[in-house]
């Protein structure tokens, strides 16, 4: 074979934060906050998802909605 090129690969370590808020005005304040501590201005500062949760269960107690959600 010819032409072989060796590549370096540099791995950067990923997490994944979810969270949950019970409102529009909270969402702009986490998604304000989270970008604030996570801003390095070089990549792998990663990405912010916004999105709609329909429903929720406590598998434990059947509750659903906002009451599955509430701190035991």
């Amino acid at each position: 074979m010819r032409g072989h090129q060796q590549v370096e690969i540099q791995m950067l370590s990923k997490i994944k934060l979810e969270v949950l808020v019970s409102s529009e005005e909270w969402e702009e304040k986490v998604i304000d906050t989270i970008q604030k501590a996570a801003y390095t201005g070089k990549i792998g500062d990663g990405k912010i998802f916004s999105y709609s949760v329909r429903n929720a269960m406590r598998i434990r107690t059947k509750e659903t909605g906002y009451d599955a959600i509430q701190p035991e």
